[in-house]
C-alpha cells in the first residue's frame, strides 16, 4: 500500500499544481487594470492636478457658447400685416409698454423728411440713387413704391439685432410680407384680422380721415388681404384689444 501511495502522491502534487496554475492565470486575466494615477510617473502625476482647471475652463466656455447660442435663438424678426384699420398700431403700442426692449424695425425711403423726423430714428432717409444702390446690392429684405416715393427695409440692421438676441418688430402691408417670407423665411408671420368687414369699416369711418372713395378703396383692398391670411404663421382675431394683446404676446414669446 505505501508503494502505491507513493506513486499516488507525485500525481496529487501535480495535479494541485496544475489547479494552482490554472486559478492563477484566471486571476491574472480578470484582475482589474491599474488605474490611470497609479501609472503615471511623478512628473504625469504633477500635470494631472492641473488638469481639473483646464477642465473648468473648457466648461465655461462651453457654457458660454452654449449661452450664446441661446441668445441668438432668442433673436427673431416678427412680421406684423393685416388690413388698415384693424388696430396694428393699437396693438404694437400696447405690446411695446408691456415689452420696452421689443425693437422696430426702420424703414428706408427716398421721400424728403418732414419736420420733426430724424434720420436713423424714424427713416433711414436715402437719395434714389443712393436707394436703387441698396436694392442692387440686395441690401432690402423687401421694398416698394407709393406716391412717387420708394420705401424698404434695410437687412443689415435687423441682422444685426438678431445676433445679439433682439426680437424686432416689422410692421408691413401683405405684399412687403411676401417678399419678407422670400428674403427672410425664419420670420414670424402674424396677420391681425378683424372679426368681419362690418367691423373694419366700423373702425375706419370712426377715423373720420377718410372721404368714401378712399373708404371703398381700403376695404376693397381688405378683401385681398383677408384672403392671403393663411399664408401666416399666425392669425389673430382682433375683437377684443386685451384678448388679442395676449395672443400677440403668445405669438412672440412662445
Amino acid at each position: 500500500m505505501r508503494g502505491a501511495e507513493s506513486t499516488i502522491w507525485p500525481n496529487t502534487l501535480l495535479s494541485y499544481l496544475f489547479i494552482l496554475f490554472i486559478v492563477i492565470m484566471v486571476s491574472v486575466s480578470t484582475a482589474p487594470e491599474p488605474s490611470p494615477e497609479t501609472s503615471l510617473t511623478k512628473h504625469e502625476q504633477v500635470a494631472k492636478e492641473h488638469a481639473p482647471e483646464k477642465t473648468m475652463t473648457a466648461s465655461m466656455i462651453s457654457i458660454e457658447k452654449q449661452v450664446e447660442n441661446a441668445i441668438k435663438k432668442a433673436g427673431q424678426l416678427i412680421v406684423l400685416a393685416g388690413p388698415s384699420g384693424v388696430g396694428k398700431g393699437t396693438l404694437l403700442q400696447q405690446l411695446r409698454l408691456k415689452h420696452p426692449k421689443l425693437k422696430l424695425s426702420i424703414s428706408a425711403t427716398t421721400r424728403q423728411p418732414r419736420a420733426g423726423e430724424v434720420d436713423g430714428q424714424h427713416y433711414y432717409f436715402k437719395t434714389r440713387e443712393q436707394f436703387q444702390a441698396m436694392v442692387n446690392a440686395g441690401e432690402l429684405l423687401e421694398w416698394a413704391e407709393f406716391a412717387g416715393n420708394y420705401y424698404g427695409t434695410p437687412k443689415a440692421p435687423i441682422e444685426a439685432a438678431i445676433a445679439q438676441g433682439q426680437r424686432v418688430i416689422l410692421e408691413i402691408e401683405l405684399m412687403g410680407a411676401r417678399q419678407v417670407r422670400q428674403s427672410f423665411p425664419a420670420a414670424n408671420q402674424i396677420f391681425i384680422a378683424p372679426p368681419d368687414v362690418s367691423t373694419l369699416e366700423t373702425r375706419i369711418r370712426a377715423r373720420g380721415q377718410e372721404t368714401e372713395a378712399a373708404i371703398a378703396k381700403r376695404l376693397a383692398q381688405s378683401k385681398v388681404e383677408l384672403a392671403a391670411a393663411h399664408e401666416f404663421d399666425t392669425v389673430i382675431v382682433n375683437d377684443c384689444l386685451e384678448t388679442a394683446l395676449q395672443e400677440l404676446e403668445a405669438a412672440i414669446f412662445h
